[in-house]
């Protein structure tokens, strides 16, 4: 952050993923549960933030991270804080080698259109927005929300936020949103 930039007033709920946007942070939390509730709880109050995957030299698994405003870091910490969920660690993105990994991944087949967000994909007909195929992922609930979406539209299927429970339930909402972003006029 630049001393000028102190004087320049409350620079809040910029967007994260604005590539002019230099002074971004990264947030670490314990777990997966502890992201979602931290995304949610700082979108309510109006934060934009972005949930995306680590950079590599952080990674441990199925891990996620929310990338922020780093100009905000104070404000944003001690909201999360007063809430119970704060983060591991604070880290600045100041290298190439710390960027965080964008999440999606967008395939378009000709009559079919699939996003993967993580490891999760989901494919719906273009023509008629059905839901054709769930799959990727190895959390348990994979195969039950495959069950309740597959053959269903993009209208009528249920929210995966509402029937998972695991980071591939989070990250299949994700693809599911990002889908409805693509398919929709």
């Amino acid at each position: 952050m630049s001393f000028s930039s102190l004087f320049k007033g409350k620079q809040t709920h910029r967007d994260p993923g604005n590539a002019e946007n230099a002074d971004r942070g990264i947030m670490v939390f314990e777990n997966t549960s502890e992201v979602i509730q931290a995304e949610n709880f700082l979108k309510r109050e109006g934060w934009e933030v972005k949930v995306m995957g680590p950079p590599p030299e952080i990674q441990s698994g199925c891990d996620l991270i929310i990338e922020f405003p780093l100009i905000e870091e104070l404000n944003i910490l001690r909201m999360l804080e007063k809430k119970g969920i704060p983060p591991l660690e604070i880290v600045p993105v100041t290298s190439p080698l710390l960027q965080p990994v964008n999440l999606f991944h967008v395939k378009d087949f000709g009559e079919y259109l699939m996003v993967r967000a993580a490891n999760m994909k989901l494919t719906v007909e273009k023509t008629t927005g059905n839901i054709v195929n769930v799959s990727g992922g190895g959390c348990p609930d994979v195969p039950y929300l495959a069950c309740e979406m597959v053959g269903h539209t993009l209208a009528e299927a249920p929210s995966p936020r509402e029937i998972g429970h695991t980071l591939c339930g989070y990250a299949l909402q994700l693809a599911f949103e990002e889908i409805q972003r693509q398919c929709s006029p």
